[in-house]
């Protein structure tokens, strides 16, 4: 099963549910790109990641025009931005989703909201995601 999981600049949100989704179940395919791909991941994503034992490190940010000619069973998107902006994929998408999520890259505050606020979206992530391959990812790759 191939999943594509879009955001805007692909650096935080996208890639803790990439990390995510492939952690749940090895048989998924899963990539993650961006619609204005920043080039970098955000270090306190893959802190925060790497603290439960999910290595996201190794991961790039990737435009989305990449991808838009491939078969994909899923196309989830994770901000607001990347589901208005969302191209046409010339390829095959069997579903199309959006599952939102705050973006932490904006908190402002002390360290430790900031970091707060990284935690609450990647554990918001980790149960949507889970939730999501529970009810339909699992049963299919059956």
């Amino acid at each position: 099963m191939r999943v594509l999981i879009l955001c805007t600049g692909n650096s935080c949100r996208s890639q803790m549910a990439h990390g995510f989704l492939q952690s749940f179940d090895s048989r998924l395919s899963v990539c993650s790109a961006g619609t204005e791909a920043s080039g970098a991941l955000n270090q306190q994503a893959v802190e925060v990641m790497s603290e439960i034992g999910i290595d996201i490190s190794h991961h790039t940010s990737d435009s989305v025009e990449q991808y838009l000619h491939d078969e994909w069973d899923y196309v989830i998107t994770v901000c607001g931005g990347a589901n208005e902006v969302c191209p046409s994929f010339s390829g095959k998408v069997k579903t199309r989703l959006h599952i939102g999520f705050d973006d932490p890259s904006h908190a402002v505050g002390t360290e430790e909201l900031v970091r707060s606020e990284f935690l609450r979206v990647r554990d918001e992530i980790r149960a949507s995601f889970y939730d999501l391959y529970i009810r339909e990812m699992k049963t299919q790759l059956s």
